[in-house]
């Protein structure tokens, strides 16, 4: 109050209050007070394990040379130019480094760029639920409206005609995040093109989360969207280095856009961020010259602590929706008798010291995924096993 006896309005814009904190960063503060010296944080997707030598190597010479001011605002020429590479090596074709790629300050600044970019408020945007939980505020953010499509467990099939009636004439752009974070769901070439036909007849962008391009399991094959028929010139793809070298506090990311999209990102990103560290882009360009056979290492060694993730939670009493991509697990909770995925994780932190994320955050709908609560496991399988004997002590506790 205020001394006249008038309430005092909160000094905080609207928009603030559709969206609360990460769920997922509180849950690794959580264990972090409960357990600092034994906790398991499974819930924030963060290796425990070290980068790559060489592009540590890269980094800390960078910085002993003294390469520690501004890089061009959207992304050093040599890394710009390593990205365009390692594109091509791996998908036929080359994004002109000098206009349609935008170094940004890791995925998530790339994505709100983006956004902030192409969407314009009381436009709309199209996001598949579950989902990685910045995509809601980023949208808020921007002003625009997400309209919300269900990916159905326990195969997180995509319903067409769901999708098709999502499509408004206010629709600007769709999210898509393949592989799919929280769900491991891999969209298969068919989908794509489901996805790229509707694009097209709606005149949409597509705006692709492929983060997780490398970690792919069971044979299956990740697709970038772009690389369809007509949907080069309308697909912003957004990646980084986060998963794929395991320097996920690097900040490093990138987008990949049509040249008259990418000078639209570039103004948004020069002036939210400046630009990405300049050290740690020149471990980026060592990065994206390490060979095939990295690439191949990373993909097996993360199939295997899939397959003893997805075992020990069975056996742990989990209802498993086995990930073909990506590194997390989500998992039905309905056998324990713990109450809903908020009480259910907050008594597994607490009580057993492992940090889960609850299922309701990926969703936009009230009780949606509140049975369910998703692991991470880029961890070393040593971290692996130490959680999978605590999860074995709640086996009893299924009905």
């Amino acid at each position: 109050m205020t001394e006249t006896g008038v309430a005092r309005r909160v000094p905080v814009a609207d928009r603030t209050s559709g969206f609360t904190e990460s769920v997922i960063r509180e849950m690794t503060r959580l264990v972090n007070t409960f357990h600092p010296d034994d906790g398991i944080n499974l819930a924030q997707g963060f290796p425990d394990f070290a980068a790559p030598q060489a592009i540590k190597d890269a980094a800390a010479a960078a910085i002993h040379a003294d390469v520690n001011q501004y890089a061009v605002t959207w992304g050093a020429p040599a890394f710009r130019n390593g990205v365009a590479d390692k594109t091509e090596r791996f998908y036929g074709f080359r994004p002109d480094p000098d206009r349609e790629i935008t170094v940004c300050c890791g995925a998530t600044e790339a994505m709100i760029s983006t956004m902030l970019a192409v969407v314009d408020p009381g436009q709309e945007a199209i996001v598949l639920e579950p989902f990685y939980e910045n995509y809601g505020p980023d949208c808020i953010l921007c002003g625009a409206e997400p309209r919300f499509v269900s990916l159905h467990p326990p195969d997180w099939a995509l319903d067409f005609d769901e999708l098709r009636s999502a499509f408004t004439p206010r629709t600007r752009a769709i999210v898509l995040n393949t592989p799919n974070n929280p769900t491991g769901k891999v969209f298969s070439r068919s989908e794509l093109e489901q996805i790229a036909k509707l694009c097209i007849q709606h005149d949409v962008l597509a705006i692709t989360d492929e983060i997780y391009e490398h970690i792919v399991y069971d044979g299956l094959q990740h697709i970038p969207l772009a690389t369809l028929p007509g949907m080069r010139e309308r697909t912003v793809t957004i990646n980084g280095m986060s998963k794929t070298f395991s320097v996920t506090g690097w900040r490093i990311g990138y987008a990949l856009a049509p040249p008259q999209i990418t000078a639209s990102i570039r103004k948004v990103h020069d002036f939210l961020t400046v630009g990405a560290p300049a050290p740690l882009q020149e471990g980026g360009i060592a990065a994206m010259a390490l060979p095939t056979s990295y690439y191949e290492q990373l993909q097996g060694e993360y199939e295997e602590r899939r397959d003893f993730m997805v075992s020990a939670l069975r056996e742990a009493g989990f209802g498993v929706f086995s990930p073909h991509g990506a590194y997390y697990v989500m998992t039905d909770i309905s056998g324990f008798q713990r109450g809903n995925d908020v009480a259910f994780a907050d008594w597994l932190v607490r009580d057993l010291g492992i940090a889960v994320v609850p299922g309701s955050s990926f969703y936009s709908r009230p009780g949606a995924g509140s049975h369910m609560v998703r692991f991470a496991f880029p961890k070393r399988m040593e971290t692996l096993r130490r959680a999978a004997e605590r999860l074995s002590a709640i086996r009893p506790l299924v009905g």
